[in-house]
C-alpha cells in the first residue's frame, strides 16, 4: 500500500473536485428536480440565498424507485420552526408524486453559518465540494479549496461518540418490524461507512462518494474491520431490518470507530447545537 498516491477525485493540486452536475441527472429524474426547483422559489421566494442536489441524482448515480432527492436550501437568514415545518410538507408532496424517488431529505441552513469559520470544513466542504448549484448565487465562490486531510477529516465526522447515544435512543424507540428498522439500518450503514473512509482518507489521499470503494479504501488500512464495513456498504443499498445489524453499529463496530478517529484525527469542535 502506497500513501502519498494521488487517487481520483482530486484535480491536479491535490484539491477535492467538486463532484455532480446537472448535465448528470438522467432523464428519469429531470422532472422531479424540476419541479423541486420550481417549489423551492414557491414556498421560500425572497427568504431563499441559494439551493443546491447532492448524492446520487446530480452524480447520475441514482436508482429508479430505489434513491432519495437530497437538497441543501440557504436562508438569508437562520432558518425558524416553520421554515423547516415548510421543508418538510415540501419533501413529503415530491415523494408522493414521483415515484421515480423514495424519499426526499431537504438539509436547511443560514447562509452567514454556512459561510462561518466554524462550518468552515464542515457544511462549506459540503456545499463546496458534494452539491451541485441549482437555484442563486453559488456560494462555493467564498469558500477555500480543500485537500483530503486530517483537519477535513476531523470537522466532517469527528463526532461519532457524540451521535452514538441518540442513535440507541432511535433505535430503542423505533417499531418492531422489519419496515421500521429498516431506514435506520439504511442510513447508519452509510454514516458509518462514510465515516470509515474519512478516517483513512488523509493516508489513501482521494476522494469517493461511492460506499463500496469507501469500504474498500478503509479494509485496506484496517484489515481485520474490513468485513464488517464492506457489509455495511452493502447495507447502505440494500437494508436489512434485522435489529442484530443494529445492535452490532451502538455497540461494536461504532464505539470503536469514534475511539480510532479520535485517536488519529482528534474530536470535532462543538457545535451549539
Amino acid at each position: 500500500m502506497t500513501e502519498g498516491v494521488q487517487r481520483p477525485g482530486l484535480d491536479s493540486q491535490g484539491c477535492i473536485k467538486r463532484e455532480g452536475s446537472l448535465g448528470r441527472v438522467t432523464h428519469d429524474f429531470r422532472p422531479v428536480v424540476s419541479a423541486a426547483r420550481d417549489r423551492l422559489l414557491d414556498v421560500f421566494g425572497g427568504r431563499m440565498h441559494s439551493a443546491y442536489l447532492y448524492g446520487s441524482i446530480p452524480r447520475g448515480t441514482a436508482r429508479v424507485g430505489r434513491s432519495d432527492l437530497d437538497l441543501l436550501v440557504v436562508l438569508r437568514d437562520e432558518p425558524a420552526e416553520g421554515d423547516r415545518e415548510d421543508a418538510r410538507v415540501l419533501g413529503e408532496g415530491l415523494d408522493k408524486e414521483f415515484r421515480c424517488i423514495d424519499g426526499v431529505g431537504t438539509l436547511l441552513y443560514g447562509r452567514a453559518r454556512v459561510l462561518s469559520k466554524l462550518e468552515r470544513y464542515d457544511m462549506g466542504w459540503f456545499l463546496a465540494c458534494l452539491c451541485t448549484p441549482l437555484l442563486g448565487e453559488d456560494l462555493a465562490e467564498y469558500l477555500p479549496r480543500y485537500r483530503p486531510d486530517s483537519l477535513l477529516a476531523r470537522e466532517t465526522n469527528g463526532d461519532l461518540a457524540l451521535l452514538l447515544p441518540r442513535w440507541r435512543e432511535r433505535i430503542a424507540g423505533a417499531a418492531d418490524s422489519d419496515e421500521a428498522r429498516r431506514p435506520l439500518v439504511r442510513f447508519m450503514s452509510r454514516h458509518l461507512v462514510r465515516t470509515g473512509f474519512t478516517l483513512v482518507m488523509p493516508r489513501w489521499n482521494g476522494w469517493t462518494s461511492d460506499l463500496g470503494e469507501m469500504a474498500e479504501a478503509f479494509g485496506a488500512y484496517y484489515p481485520r474491520r474490513a468485513e464488517q464495513m464492506r457489509a455495511a456498504a452493502v447495507r447502505g443499498h440494500e437494508p436489512t431490518g434485522d435489529p442484530a445489524v443494529l445492535r452490532s453499529y451502538v455497540d461494536d463496530l461504532g464505539p470503536w470507530l469514534a475511539e480510532e478517529y479520535a485517536r488519529v484525527h482528534g474530536v470535532k469542535a462543538p457545535r451549539p447545537d
